[in-house]
C-alpha cells in the first residue's frame, strides 16, 4: 500500500556539491498539513533508469519526483500544486519542459509545439529563462517532458533493459505511462518557474544515437508526429 502522505525526491548522484545545493532548495520547499517528505539519492548508478528502479522499490511514498542533481525547485509550494493535479487520477506524471507530439526523430526539443519553462544557468554570468508556449490553463497535455524534473503518482518500471546509459530514458518513460493510459502534463508557470537548471555544456555524447535507433525500434510506431 502506497503512503499517500509522503512525497519522495529521488536523485541519481555523482557529484555531492550539486546534490547539497539541490537538498537545500528541497528542504525549504512549504509542505501541506500533513504531509512529508523524504530524499533519496542514489549513488553508483549504472543509468538513470537502473538507478530509478533501485529507488523507486526503496521507497512506498505514492508521489515521487525524479529530479537531476543540478536541478533546484523554486517553487514553493511544489507539493501542493502537483496534488492538486494528481488529483485527476488520469494525471501520471507532471514535467516542467516538453512537446505536445513527438517528432519522427523521438527528439522532444525537435517538436513542433514546445512546451513549458526552466530557467538555465549553465554558466555563472549567463542566465537563460527559457520559456516555450504556456498553456490556456493550468497545465497542457505532452507526449514527452524532459527528465530535469518529472513527478510521478504511480510506479511503472523505468526501461532499464532498452536504456542502459543517460540518454532518453525520459521520454521512453513518458510513452510508457501513455501505454498504461496515464497523461504526462506541464503546468502553467505563467507565475513563475518551478525550477532553476544548471547543466554543464558539453558536446552530444556518441551513444546519444544508438539509443535514439533503440527508442525508434520500440516506440517508432506508436508515434505520430506533426507536419
Amino acid at each position: 500500500m502506497k503512503n499517500k502522505k509522503e512525497i519522495c525526491f529521488i536523485t541519481c548522484v555523482n557529484d555531492e556539491a550539486w546534490y547539497e545545493e539541490s537538498l537545500l532548495y528541497l528542504r525549504h520547499l512549504a509542505l501541506p498539513s500533513g504531509m512529508t517528505a523524504a530524499y533519496l539519492p542514489v549513488r553508483g548508478a549504472s543509468s538513470m533508469a537502473a538507478g530509478y528502479n533501485r529507488a523507486m522499490e526503496q521507497s512506498d511514498a505514492k508521489y515521487k519526483v525524479y529530479l537531476h542533481q543540478d536541478t533546484f525547485v523554486v517553487n514553493q509550494h511544489l507539493v501542493r500544486d502537483l496534488l492538486r493535479l494528481f488529483a485527476d487520477p488520469v494525471i501520471g506524471m507532471v514535467g516542467v519542459i516538453g512537446c505536445r507530439s513527438l517528432p519522427a526523430s523521438g527528439i522532444w526539443w525537435d517538436g513542433r509545439r514546445t512546451y513549458g519553462r526552466v530557467l538555465h544557468a549553465c554558466e555563472a554570468e549567463s542566465v537563460v529563462d527559457s520559456e516555450l508556449q504556456e498553456p490556456h490553463g493550468p497545465y497542457v497535455l505532452v507526449e514527452a517532458a524532459d527528465g530535469l524534473f518529472l513527478a510521478t503518482q504511480y510506479d511503472i518500471p523505468w526501461r532499464e533493459d532498452l536504456f542502459t546509459g543517460f540518454h532518453l530514458y525520459d521520454t521512453s518513460q513518458c510513452l510508457e505511462f501513455k501505454r498504461q493510459g496515464y497523461q504526462v502534463v506541464l503546468p502553467n508557470q505563467t507565475s513563475g518557474f518551478w525550477c532553476i537548471h544548471c547543466p554543464v555544456e558539453k558536446p552530444l555524447d556518441p551513444k546519444y544515437k544508438g539509443y535514439q535507433k533503440t527508442f525508434l525500434e520500440e516506440y517508432g510506431g506508436e508515434l505520430s508526429p506533426e507536419v
